[in-house]
């Protein structure tokens, strides 16, 4: 991992230059589309890379809009993907495809969207339609780039708790989960004697940072967390190493299944073998692994699965957290930005957030019929809202280096 700033420095000046370039001729190519105002009417176009319950949730939401606003007919672009979905989504805009609405993850591409003119300011719908009555100003401060508001929150997610099932610990004679680290990683041996894989790591692609990521926030704290996605501190520093080496005491612990396993397994993958098949221990993974539970596995929350925060390692940073935001952005050649504000309203709204909050997700909206959460949700929202947190690491790094950072945690 030292070599990753000096070797992808070059590569990241051209990507960044080529994305503007041909990102602005699409612009440019649009003419007036992107600023002339349109009744509120026609076509609303949402770039979707969504997949499983999430991607159901979306087309609720969307049905539940068009409802609303028969005028309007949604029109969803879903793309197909692997490993990290933004090489799909500048692959469409660079194709010159018209969108209105980009679902996002990535504070890193939201920033490189914006750099690139593609996305439009939202400051001014924020104060028209009075989002400060749905939404807190930090939402705001977290979905703006040097001042200016692009990104609008519309779930977000707890990345520092681990998915189990109460009947495979006890299963294994473990009555309670884990409270600390000593339990946790004794707890290995009991699930390995049960003919349990005691944590089933996504490593594919992109899902076995997660461990690392809470890791480096529980021995070192959030900051350095940020620290190192502005490249504050090196790759090499010894906080980085702190964390790696708490990874170790997990593999040497027998964690997890054989290398070649692991690493080619990804996260519905390790979301099946944990809480569907039951042979697996835990996994550390977001939110929507809930909306999965509920739709797909038609499992009870607490009953049949439950989530646990990531166990204290006594090191001063046990009250950290990593979390995740999807939030939309509105992209400038768009041909109905009337359509696509009219739908981050919506979102926000108690009809909008109540879709998102029966699909078993959380909503930052202050609008949303909270009794709606299911137990898990709310056990989340409560650690979240006690933690210091920080967005994931992943997603503050630029993609070629949030993809090689991958590529070498997995070496």
């Amino acid at each position: 991992m030292t070599r990753m700033p000096h070797r992808l420095a070059t590569r990241r000046r051209v990507l960044s230059s080529m994305t503007s370039v041909f990102l602005a001729s699409v612009v440019l190519g649009a003419g007036g589309a992107a600023t002339t105002a349109q009744a509120a009417s026609g076509e609303l176009v949402v770039l979707n890379w969504l997949a499983g319950s999430e991607a159901e949730m979306m087309k609720n939401l969307e049905a539940a809009f068009a409802k609303k606003y028969p005028e309007i007919t949604v029109r969803e672009i879903p793309l197909t993907w692997s490993g990290d979905a933004r090489g799909a989504i500048r692959t469409t805009l660079l194709g010159g495809e018209k969108v209105d609405i980009v679902i996002n993850t990535w504070p890193s591409f939201r920033k490189e969207l914006v750099d690139a003119g593609l996305l439009r300011p939202l400051d001014d719908v924020w104060a028209a339609k009075g989002w400060d009555e749905k939404l807190s100003e930090s939402w705001k401060t977290l979905g703006s780039i040097d001042g200016t508001f692009y990104g609008l929150s519309y779930n977000y997610g707890d990345r520092s708790g681990l998915w189990y099932r109460p009947d495979t610990l006890k299963k294994a004679g473990i009555e309670n989960p884990p409270k600390d680290w000593a339990e946790f990683l004794a707890s290995f041996g009991k699930l390995k004697a049960a003919g349990v894989t005691p944590y089933v790591v996504p490593a594919k692609f992109w899902a076995h940072a997660e461990v690392f990521e809470t890791l480096l926030i529980r021995t070192a704290g959030v900051e350095v967390s940020r620290k190192l996605a502005s490249h504050e501190i090196k790759w090499t520093d010894e906080a980085v190493k702190g964390a790696l080496r708490k990874w170790r005491e997990m593999l040497e612990a027998d964690c997890c299944a054989d290398v070649s396993t692991m690493l080619g397994t990804d996260w519905d993958n390790a979301a099946d073998i944990v809480l569907k098949n039951g042979t697996g221990g835990y996994f550390l993974l977001g939110m929507w692994i809930n909306s999965r539970a509920v739709a797909d596995y038609k499992i009870t929350p607490e009953t049949d699965y439950s989530l646990l925060q990531f166990p204290p390692l006594g090191l001063g940073h046990d009250n950290g957290a990593s979390v995740d935001a999807k939030e939309f952005v509105a992209v400038t050649t768009g041909e109905n930005p009337e359509a696509a504000d009219l739908f981050l309203d919506f979102a926000l709204s108690a009809e909008g957030a109540n879709v998102i909050a029966a699909a078993g997700l959380a909503t930052p909206s202050k609008a949303v019929d909270t009794s709606l959460y299911s137990p898990i949700i709310a056990k989340s929202n409560e650690a979240v809202t006690k933690s210091d947190v920080v967005f994931v690491l992943g997603d503050m790094l630029p993609g070629d280096l949030a993809d090689e950072y991958r590529v070498q945690l997995q070496k």
